[in-house]
């Protein structure tokens, strides 16, 4: 048994996907699977294809309901779940708030509170109004947009993990641009692992974590931040005051789903060192590693890991 890999620029990131297989023949035949299932993904959830479900949705859904599918509706549906859960730290309802910012450490000028105000009025998970029967959405507020930017490619490896399983594959890895969704084992019989960047040195790994049927993801403000006045602020954005987020510079989650550990990522970075462990800590096989702005580390309560590298 050997891992074959495959690499490939998919909704807008460097995703490798691996499946541990006897022949390449096999091998080639899943991974074309597993590639064919996220640019599906990505034709109905991206915002820059006119001709997806979400951008259907962004165009129509402030002035009309839109239908949609069932598939789009049950995640705009479990991002709302997770909304209410975070108590509105995650919310695919933030975009207007990012257009806002310049995140590349160019020259940059703050928006006015005029504009951040004015625009906060666009933004809120409690505006989607959905209609199960029907399986509509629409908009109660103006110049509303949803992105699936904090979740979709957290989606697209668990569908791609569930339907690699569902055909028999009994080993694999998704990994999308630094999350990581594995199950199985390696050919060797080690368990895949995953290293936790240095938010200073990209390439270098603080951690090593072992990854049992198990998914990580990592927001972190390493290719997206800017200073103002002296002060580092990250590309995530606080849905309640409009601003760019300073403090921490990364937040890495491990859970079950892909899914809810890149949408958790992000919800725990808006919520802050203290509350968000205290949040992590509540729910259960979800753990996290926090990395501040003065590098301390700080863990959940049940986070295991294995050797410090740096």
């Amino acid at each position: 048994m050997k891992t074959f890999v495959h690499k490939e620029k998919l909704m807008g990131t460097a995703f490798s996907l691996g499946v541990v297989a006897e022949d390449e023949q096999e091998a080639k035949h899943w991974l074309k699977i597993g590639v064919d299932e996220i640019k599906r993904i990505e034709d109905l959830l991206s915002e820059y294809k006119t001709t997806s479900v979400t951008s259907k949705i962004n165009v129509f859904a402030e002035k009309r309901p839109v239908s949609v599918d069932n598939e789009t509706f049950a995640l705009i549906e479990r991002s709302i779940a997770i909304s209410k859960l975070t108590k509105g730290d995650f919310d695919i309802t933030v975009g207007p708030l990012k257009r806002l910012f310049n995140f590349k450490n160019t020259d940059f000028e703050m928006p006015s509170n005029g504009l951040i105000k004015k625009t906060l009025d666009s933004v809120g998970f409690q505006n989607i109004s959905l209609n199960k029967e029907k399986l509509e959405v629409a908009f109660k507020a103006e110049a509303m947009k949803i992105s699936f930017n904090a979740i979709g490619k957290g989606y697209a490896s668990d569908r791609v993990k569930k339907l690699w399983k569902g055909h028999g594959v009994t080993s694999g890895f998704i990994n999308a641009s630094g999350d990581l969704t594995a199950f199985g084992q390696k050919p060797d019989g080690s368990n895949w692992n995953i290293g936790i960047a240095n938010p200073n040195t990209k390439n270098q790994a603080l951690l090593n974590i072992p990854l049992v049927n198990a998914s990580v993801a990592t927001s972190g403000d390493y290719e997206q931040h800017f200073l103002w006045k002296g002060k580092r602020y990250s590309h995530n954005i606080n849905p309640h005051t409009g601003m760019p987020l300073s403090g921490i510079k990364s937040v890495t989650v491990i859970s079950p789903s892909a899914e809810l550990s890149d949408a958790l990522a992000t919800a725990v970075y808006v919520k802050g060192v203290a509350k968000g462990l205290e949040f992590i800590n509540q729910l259960p096989q979800t753990h996290c590693i926090i990395i501040n702005d003065d590098n301390q580390l700080f863990f959940s309560k049940k986070m295991a890991y294995e050797n410090h590298v740096a």
